[in-house]
């Protein structure tokens, strides 16, 4: 486990010239920290989280001063990592997986004048916000591609933990994919972890030897795309466009676009004005995308795809509305319904065309 820190000209120049400044002063920088469950170089989430880092950072210049701390497993070592860099002056603090959430509320509780910002939890504090991204957007985009380009009629998924977050991840894909082919199905390996290379790949050769010819993931790391490649099938990216890992294999990628939020947060935190609002960012707020649509694709797929995004964008239509049926051809969201938020974040059910049974 490593500390990185990004050390900005005026504190340097201050250092240099021998110059300290006083606990709160003006020309302090704001010391903003990240959390981060993989390294930054997973290609993938992490990767993502740390472009927004950077981000603010090319923004802000020398009013910012930001540091990270990699692979920070989920349980008793986040809460050591969480709190040592509240201790360390940090006034914003990013804890940036799922995982993080109790061991964040069990530190802003003693650092009350620190701001903690949550990715994907659902639980807040009054100095606990929460933010994510709905990723289920181009995950849906995604999927009407896939319902273009399978021959057999079959997807994968990699998927990391059956939470919210990455069942509607998956139902999403394949509602996508079936509003083109409705007899289509999707296959589900799920791998108990957020980065893990070596399973990730066996989990793509698994769905693959089922018969699926087109993958998606939830997880962090660019091999089930790789893996594809080296299989003979297409596959996507995921959290950041992954194009240049395999080219041969990858027909567009889901993207997180965080450097928005993070520098929102910044500038309020420099106007004393810390943001409290949860945050839940989908394609019109610039928060995420589907990007790299490989020059492969069917034309009519290409068309399908921007005529659908460009209704999410005008708010006239939402992935999670109505009908939607379930996986036992029951109808769980009637027409001319549309789920919440909160009945979003608390999907624990699988639409019709995924197969097998949702881990409890």
């Amino acid at each position: 486990m490593k500390l990185w820190k990004s050390t900005i000209a005026a504190a340097a120049l201050a250092a240099g010239l021998g110059i300290a400044s006083a606990p709160g002063d003006a020309a302090d920088p704001l010391k903003m920290a990240w959390v981060y469950v993989g390294p930054p170089g997973d290609g993938g989430w992490t990767y993502a989280h740390d472009q927004g880092r950077k981000a603010v950072e090319q923004k802000l210049g020398g009013k910012v001063q930001t540091s990270f701390v990699e692979n920070v497993p989920e349980g008793a070592d986040a809460e050591r990592v969480i709190r040592d860099l509240a201790a360390k002056g940090n006034r914003a603090i990013f804890t940036t997986s799922f995982g993080y959430m109790e061991q964040t509320l069990k530190v802003a509780k003693t650092f009350p004048k620190v701001e903690f910002y949550h990715a994907t939890g659902f639980k807040s504090a009054p100095n606990v916000t929460i933010y994510n991204s709905r990723m289920y957007e181009p995950a849906y985009l995604a999927g009407i591609i896939a319902g273009h380009v399978s021959k057999k009629g079959v997807l994968g998924f990699v998927a990391s933990f059956p939470i919210p977050e990455v069942v509607r991840n998956i139902d999403a894909f394949t509602m996508g994919a079936r509003s083109v082919n409705p007899k289509i199905t999707t296959k589900v390996v799920w791998v108990s972890t957020w980065f893990d290379p070596s399973k990730e790949r066996q989990a793509a050769e698994t769905l693959i030897g089922q018969g699926a010819d087109v993958l998606l993931q939830n997880t962090d790391s660019s091999a089930v795309l790789q893996t594809a490649q080296d299989k003979g099938v297409m596959a996507f990216g995921w959290d950041s466009d992954m194009t240049a890992y395999a080219p041969k294999a990858h027909l567009a990628s889901c993207i997180e676009i965080w450097g928005g939020y993070y520098t929102k947060v910044a500038e309020a935190m420099l106007a004393g004005k810390p943001l409290k609002s949860t945050v839940w960012g989908g394609i019109k707020d610039g928060m995420n995308d589907l990007v790299s649509v490989n020059a492969s694709v069917p034309d009519a797929a290409k068309k399908m795809v921007a005529a659908k995004k460009a209704d999410i964008v005008a708010g006239k239509w939402a992935v999670f509305q109505g009908p939607i049926v379930g996986q036992d051809g029951k109808v769980i969201v009637p027409e001319g319904k549309s789920l919440s938020d909160q009945e979003i974040d608390s999907i624990k059910w699988y639409v019709e065309g995924v197969e097998g049974q949702l881990p409890k």
